[in-house]
């Protein structure tokens, strides 16, 4: 959500996609020099070692399936050899992501489901034709084929050219005693050849062959990089899905919290302003009774309620202001602002520097957003002073509220601070809490700017 940052990209030894970041603690050797006999590199190597056995199944079940669905569409048939073709895609999608989990550390969703506007086989094909994953899928078996081969060729003959030549000192009695020949031939013709044999020429061979060793695994590592790129790209949900799927988390945030609003103002009212006025009229019902045989006590009680209709219209107030503070509308967000600070239970320093008033709504989520934080260092950080800063970074709207307290907050234990995510995320807003125990909590927000 709102409230982190941050994605690795690799395994054991870096971060990760998985969370891992140990860099290079509990390592004595430099990462250049283990890098040939570790894990990672060595399921890097499998997994491109596997990809040109796959990407060959793939490709022929893809080609073969398109060729004979096109060639069938003249008939009824082509449609249903279409749709299969583009279900076996989407099926090996899927065994890709699993590989590319299981040994590139890789962790990529399941795209969209198909939309079925009717079921039934017509359903079905008409989901699996329509549906922009299946041909994604389709693209990656054709892609993929060539690539595969490209770099199968690469991994393949790196590493066992410089693992041969690294370890050639331990077999190139090999030659002499079983070969015939005096080494490993370097250059031979009808005249002339040339054998490493001599102890100078077998330590250079073995240099070479270490130097090749130590560099196939980041080679290795960029290669896997693209087929990253490519199952990230093509196998997994698309950018217009994902950003559906978040709106319409959001309208369900949005219309969560309307709702939630809807019934404190309910209850405010029901609990508050009007028990107060039913409690009022039932006085001035008695008041009237009482003013022709006790004139000084009809005056008494119309006294009481005179001050039942201040503290009434107090409370009224004080809903008004927050459902939507007049002091917002008519003179921004820092008067606003400077308002709601002059309440807070510590002294607190507002800054507010923008060139122009952004939009109401952007406008009335930046005041609820200081609000409820300047209410949060009230109740819980026993601070003895606050900052609130607030200014405009090209498209964005900055609000930074500071405060010396004890610290500890969280905004992913279910307190306020994981609501005020919520709300901010449901306008394409950020939130970041740095509260270390002990303090300073320093939390930040961002909001999507929109002019006025």
């Amino acid at each position: 959500m709102a409230t982190e940052y941050g994605q690795g990209y690799g395994w054991d030894d870096g971060p990760g996609f998985r969370g891992e970041g140990t860099g290079e603690r509990g390592h004595r050797l430099p990462a250049a020099l283990r890098a040939p006999i570790e894990a990672r590199s060595l399921r890097e190597f499998a997994y491109l070692m596997l990809s040109l056995p796959l990407s060959i199944f793939m490709f022929t079940f893809a080609v073969t399936m398109m060729s004979l669905g096109a060639g069938l569409l003249i008939t009824f048939l082509g449609v249903p050899v279409l749709a299969a073709g583009l279900a076996g895609c989407r099926a090996l999608g899927a065994l890709e992501r699993g590989r590319a989990r299981a040994l590139l550390g890789l962790d990529v969703a399941a795209p969209e489901p198909l939309r079925m506007r009717k079921q039934g086989p017509m359903g079905w094909m008409g989901a699996t034709l329509k549906s922009g994953a299946s041909w994604r899928h389709l693209l990656y078996t054709v892609i993929h084929f060539p690539w595969a081969v490209f770099a199968f060729s690469v991994a393949i003959t790196l590493w066992t050219t410089g693992w041969t030549l690294l370890t050639y000192p331990l077999w190139f009695w090999v030659f002499p005693m079983h070969g015939g020949q005096d080494g490993l031939q370097l250059y031979g013709d009808e005249g002339h050849q040339v054998y490493l044999d001599n102890p100078f020429e077998i330590t250079v061979t073995a240099l070479v062959g270490l130097l090749l060793t130590l560099a196939t695994p980041w080679i290795i590592r960029a290669l896997t990089l693209v087929d990253r790129v490519l199952v990230g790209a093509l196998l997994g949900p698309s950018k217009l899905a994902t950003r559906v799927v978040e709106l319409e988390s959001d309208r369900g945030v949005v219309v969560d919290t309307a709702a939630a609003d809807l019934r404190r103002i309910e209850r405010d009212l029901h609990d508050g302003a009007q028990a107060r006025l039913v409690a009022l009229a039932m006085d001035l019902g008695l008041a009237k009774e009482k003013l022709a045989e006790d004139p000084q006590a009809a005056a008494r009680m119309v006294g009481e309620a005179h001050g039942e209709v201040k503290t009434a219209l107090q409370e009224l107030r004080d809903l008004a202001r927050g459902i939507h503070p007049a002091v917002l509308t008519d003179r921004g967000l820092d008067a606003a602002l400077s308002s709601v600070a002059s309440r807070c239970t510590v002294p607190v320093q507002v800054e507010v520097d923008l060139p122009a008033r952004p939009a109401p709504a952007i406008e009335g989520i930046a005041y609820f957003t200081v609000s409820e934080l300047l209410q949060n260092i009230s109740k819980h950080s026993r601070a003895t002073r606050a900052t609130v800063d607030v200014w405009r970074i090209e498209n964005r709207l900055m609000l930074q509220v500071v405060d010396n307290g004890v610290g500890g907050a969280d905004a992913g234990a279910g307190s306020g601070l994981a609501g005020l995510a919520g709300r901010l995320d449901a306008v394409d807003g950020i939130l970041v809490v740095d509260s270390p125990v002990a303090g300073p909590t320093r939390v930040t927000a961002e909001l999507p700017w929109r002019a006025a």
